[in-house]
């Protein structure tokens, strides 16, 4: 069996971003599915990547991911990543696990080692899209929690990113923790976002301020690359500490875990490298009792199966993410998506990914740029 045909689809789900699926052909008619993770505004550039890096697989055994994946870095890449680069990759790789798993008949976890559980935890994200105020978020979350989700996160920082912000930042970001835990109680986890942006001086004021909530974590304070800051403050907080959604690749996750910067890892299935690299990352974590939590802001279909077939064989697992604004579109493009049922996720049974794709709904939802922007100017900018 070779590959002989890759075919990047970018989709537009109406919010957030566009998606971009690939579908890898085979001359024996078996074909997967696999999704690249995108960001506005550069889901192009990731397009091209999936359609450069394909012409690399065409005429090769699809069960050969890990070679195929060892020569994208060492001889496509020439040892130098990028988001765009990992994005295309991790499409790639997960499409040759679903072939892989259709062709022996197992789910991809089945492949891997077996599921060490057979149900993933999930917490929910996007649930917060157009609240303004503390009050807004206080509702939003009621919603999702009586939606059966028991954790949910989301980022209190008013925008845009700068590593240094007014108190009045800091206080907003408080007040939104606060409102949503006295919204939602005691029991529900209370997962707060920073998205990298904070010198360690906020990052640490604004832990301390957030620790009578009891978030279960907070997540990103400071940029990826300045691991030495993250560490910081997760020396000055009893709140659990996340960082990996902007690593890629094993080799960036080991300085994380040798300085100790991190509780808790969140690499990305659709960007790090795919399946068998995520599964990797997390064997890396377990001798450091570091826990790992994928990132997930993929659509939930195929980037969301993909994640739960990683999940389900690392022992130290912890929760997963889940945008619910992605739910609609999703389920119409896969009718068999994971559905979430009390935060909780089922095991995919079927063969390879566990999902099925329709190819008419793609072309109903067929890309489409997201307006322009609005970026900041001087003017713009607060002192």
């Amino acid at each position: 069996m070779q590959v002989n045909r890759v075919t990047p689809y970018l989709i537009h789900p109406g919010w957030g971003k566009n998606w971009l699926y690939v579908k890898v052909e085979t001359d024996e008619g078996l074909t997967g599915w696999g999704e690249a993770y995108t960001q506005i505004d550069r889901d192009t550039v990731v397009s091209a990547m999936v359609d450069e890096l394909g012409r690399h697989l065409l005429g090769r055994d699809p069960f050969h991911i890990k070679q195929f994946t060892a020569m994208a870095f060492n001889d496509f890449a020439l040892r130098r990543g990028s988001l765009e680069f990992y994005s295309a990759l991790s499409g790639i790789e997960i499409a040759l696990w679903d072939i892989v798993g259709k062709a022996a008949g197992q789910p991809v976890y089945n492949l891997l080692g077996g599921p060490c559980r057979d149900r993933i935890r999930v917490y929910a994200n996007g649930w917060y899209k157009g609240a303004r105020t503390p009050a807004d978020h206080a509702r939003a979350a009621e919603e999702v929690v009586a939606a059966g989700f028991g954790a949910l996160k989301f980022d209190p920082f008013p925008g845009p990113f700068r590593s240094h912000i007014s108190r009045a930042d800091e206080d907003f970001a408080v007040a939104c923790v606060a409102a949503v835990r006295e919204a939602v109680g005691p029991r529900v986890d209370v997962l707060v976002e920073v998205h990298r942006r904070l010198a360690p001086v906020h990052a640490k004021r604004v832990a301390a301020r957030l620790e009578p909530y009891d978030p279960f974590w907070f997540e990103e304070p400071c940029p990826a690359e300045n691991l030495p800051e993250i560490r910081e403050v997760r020396a000055s907080t009893r709140i659990p500490i996340v960082t990996g959604e902007a690593l890629y690749g094993k080799a960036a996750f080991r300085a994380v875990f040798e300085l100790g910067a991190a509780d808790i890892v969140n690499p990305d299935v659709a960007n790090t490298g795919g399946i068998l690299e995520l599964k990797e990352i997390a064997a890396m974590a377990e001798p450091y009792q570091v826990a790992v939590s994928p990132h997930n802001f993929n659509s939930t279909a195929v980037g969301l199966a993909a994640t739960l077939h990683a999940s389900a064989v690392m022992p130290n697992f912890l929760i997963a993410e889940y945008f619910t604004p992605f739910e609609e579109v999703s389920r119409e493009l896969a009718p068999n998506a994971p559905v979430p049922e009390g935060g909780y996720l089922a095991l995919p049974t079927g063969p390879g990914l566990g999902i099925a794709i329709d190819e008419e709904a793609l072309a109903r939802h067929a890309y489409r740029r997201f307006p322009q922007r609005s970026l900041p100017t001087f003017r713009d900018e607060r002192s």
